[in-house]
């Protein structure tokens, strides 16, 4: 089954925590604090893979999780990093993220990686804490969760040229002639739906990967048949073999067919209009192609060759291929291409520090940003000592003025997420 579109959430690892020591040895008086931090949570990457051609491993994946860093120990012992995990997905995958919508990464080449989410920092122990004043802190860090987004992963095929037209043109039966591809080929319209690649060897060391694309109709730049769905497929393509039937046996008018495919063309990506042309005039064997094909050049304006072909009959293949290579060795990069604007991730954007109170008749309940979310997160709430410290770190950040503002008194009781204190100045 060919997938070339997922949505997947990832989640960094989260780091190891941080424990409280003590040694204790003997005839050590007052050892010392000896509780170690904890490791690092993996980072998540995706892996572009040659072998891949498919997103279908991915498809029924929702979430993927990074590992988590392994907790301190006693003897100020540091937890172990945890491994990074490694997506791997087909080369010429691009990534956006879900939210913004925004490109954040285009995978083009054979083990390209991409950064998607860091995993948290370990949690310090309680050696990390020993001051002159405090010299056995009974205090400790929990790990720090990691990253987490929300991506969709599209592929857009990696060939050299690719096989565009109207359905039941033979275009499948071109790419089986010319490679060892196996499209399925039958006397329907719509045979083809999805893409086929297939490697085209022109001479002992020449040779190009060509793409078979589902058949086009009008309106498939608006979504019309296979429309969108498959258009994607040619951006990367530095050849447009346009192939027309000739024979019209179908009632249909070979010069109207081309203009219709060319407009398609155009409406979905203007630069697409500007790659290299082929026109490969297929079923060329049948009888009424020659006068057909007479027809057709009157008609034709444009400056792309046209080469007379029958891919059933295999006549005059090995010329077109001939063309197409010369085509890509004269562009080796595609030329006019909208270079895509890939976001950065991890700029520094100011953060809204504010908190958020809800005044009700029995609590007043604060929603933490963002950034004191995960000091509520890494806080060990077991332990006394490091539930004063994040109340001080709260009251340094504001928290107690706003309460004020919002007409607190003694007594009165405070929400932070499953954390709940009676307020006293």
């Amino acid at each position: 089954m060919f997938v070339d579109e997922i949505e997947i959430s990832c989640q960094g690892g989260k780091g190891g925590n941080g424990v409280v020591a003590f040694r204790r040895e003997l005839k050590v008086a007052m050892g010392g604090p000896a509780g170690g931090s904890g490791g690092r949570g993996g980072d998540i990457y995706f892996v572009a893979e040659e072998g891949l051609s498919t997103l279908l491993d991915l498809r029924y994946t929702k979430l993927i999780k990074g590992k988590n860093g392994e907790s301190g120990a006693h003897k100020n012992m540091t937890g172990a990093d945890a491994d990074d995990t490694f997506i791997k997905v087909p080369v010429g995958s691009a990534i956006y993220n879900t939210k913004t919508g925004k490109l954040i990464a285009d995978l083009t080449s054979h083990q390209e990686k991409f950064l998607a989410c860091k995993g948290g920092r370990g949690g310090r122990g309680n050696t990390a804490f020993a001051t002159g004043i405090n010299k056995a802190p009974y205090l400790c860090e929990l790990g720090e969760p990691g990253e987490t987004i929300q991506v969709k992963i599209v592929l857009k095929v990696l060939a050299d040229c690719g096989l565009v037209g109207f359905p039941s043109v033979g275009k499948s039966t071109l790419i089986s002639a010319v490679s060892k591809a196996k499209p399925k080929i039958a006397e329907y319209h719509f045979t083809t739906i999805v893409p086929h690649l297939g490697i085209v060897g022109v001479d002992e060391d020449k040779s190009f990967v060509m793409a078979d694309l589902p058949g086009l109709i009008e309106g498939a730049h608006q979504g019309l048949g296979l429309g969108i769905q498959f258009l994607k497929h040619i951006e990367r393509c530095r050849v447009i073999v346009h192939v027309i039937d000739m024979s019209q046996t179908d009632g249909r008018d070979a010069y109207s067919d081309y203009l219709i495919i060319k407009d398609e063309l155009k409406n979905y990506k203007l630069e697409l209009e500007k790659r290299p042309v082929i026109i490969a005039a297929n079923k060329m064997d049948l009888p009424q192609s020659k006068e057909n094909l007479k027809k057709f050049m009157k008609q034709y304006k444009d400056d792309a060759e046209i080469i007379p072909i029958s891919s059933y009959a295999k006549d005059n293949l090995q010329m077109l291929l001939y063309k197409i290579s010369d085509l890509l060795d004269k562009n080796k990069v595609i030329e006019n291409e909208e270079k895509p604007e890939i976001e950065v991730e991890y700029n520094y954007i100011p953060e809204d520090l504010s908190f958020k109170i809800i005044k009700d008749e029995n609590y007043f309940t604060v929603e933490l940003p963002d950034k004191y979310q995960r000091i509520y997160l890494m806080t060990d709430f077991t332990k006394e000592e490091g539930v004063k410290r994040f109340l001080r770190q709260l009251r340094s950040f504001g928290l107690d003025e706003e309460l004020k503002n919002q007409g607190i008194e003694n007594g009165d009781t405070v929400l932070i997420n499953d954390f709940e204190f009676d307020y006293f100045l």
